[in-house]
């Protein structure tokens, strides 16, 4: 199956000189999750942005499901759905004058029942009434992804969608998410909650200054690059790690009462039981044990660390 998004070589230099991506190539498939991460200015939403239409770049193509973003600008904007991180909302609208109103920019005829289904997934029927400026944060945030939604797309943009916003409010929108993905729906989100990631997307690609850093499925990378931590707590605190220990790279925490050892997950030989036996050896007790596999945010530290 083709892909539903394709980057080729994308490119974006701004007058001032400042280029924010350098050759960016990049699939996605139909109905999948993909989550961008990076740091501050890395790209991100200068990558989105020109995607939904919104920058225009240096050099490079975009298709949406076959059409050219430049060439084709209504039929691939008409297939997307754009969160922004930005609470920018008609403030003396209501809710429903809003939503509705999105949906006819698309050139959508009017549909109230699926206005109602959108309002009511998100928690905002009861809100359908009100201005937008009498909502909160999290219920404007609410909105924003209504009128992402109103035209029924088939690619929806979530750019720190849950920036800011409350515990319930986050759980709505992941259940939105696999929901929407069990329609057929492409989602592509930038978090800073990296967790999120982790747990919702299918793939994850890291940008850093402008470039792709990994595409990997989220799985694999994590099989990948995953390393584990066992923490040995000693009965008695050591001052120093003893010489005879040194092939194993050891280090101590809290006061000397912890040792720890990283190793990689995926080498066959983790040298975890030399070390055991070795510190038997030396007379070395301890009371307990704990292993500890890293996490996705600590992978992607060590990525964007090592591509600066």
């Amino acid at each position: 199956m083709s892909p539903i998004i394709s980057i080729d070589r994308l490119g974006k230099t701004y007058a001032s000189g400042f280029t924010a991506l350098r050759q960016v190539s990049l699939d996605i498939g139909r109905g999948e999750i993909f989550a961008l991460l990076g740091p501050n200015g890395a790209g991100k939403t200068t990558l989105i942005s020109i995607v939904c239409g919104i920058v225009t770049a240096s050099e490079g193509t975009v298709t949406v499901d076959g059409h050219d973003i430049g060439r084709d600008y209504r039929a691939t904007r008409s297939l997307i759905g754009l969160v922004p991180q930005e609470l920018t909302t008609d403030a003396f609208e209501t809710v429903w004058a809003t939503v509705t109103f999105s949906r006819g920019l698309f050139g959508r005829a009017p549909d109230a029942a699926y206005v109602e289904k959108v309002l009511r997934q998100l928690s905002l029927w009861d809100k359908r009434k009100e201005q937008i400026r009498n909502l909160s944060g999290g219920m404007k945030r609410r909105v924003l992804i209504a009128k992402a939604l109103s035209h029924e797309p088939r690619v929806l943009f979530l750019d720190e969608p849950t920036a800011g916003v409350d515990v319930a409010l986050r759980r709505d929108m992941w259940d939105l998410v696999h929901e929407l993905r069990e329609g057929g729906v492409t989602v592509i989100l930038t978090t800073h909650y990296i967790e999120e990631a982790e747990n919702m997307a299918d793939r994850i690609g890291v940008i850093n200054k402008g470039e792709l850093v990994v595409v990997e499925k989220t799985a694999d990378l994590m099989a990948r690059m995953g390393r584990k931590c066992l923490t040995l707590y000693l009965q008695e605190p050591m001052a120093s790690v003893p010489p005879e220990l040194a092939d194993w790279n050891l280090a101590l925490d809290a006061g000397g009462f912890e040792l720890e050892y990283t190793f990689d997950i995926n080498d066959e030989r983790t040298g975890v039981p030399s070390l055991l036996r070795r510190m038997s050896d030396l007379g070395i007790a301890f009371r307990d044990l704990h292993t500890r596999q890293s996490s996705l945010e600590e992978i992607f530290v060590n990525l964007v660390r090592e591509e600066s």
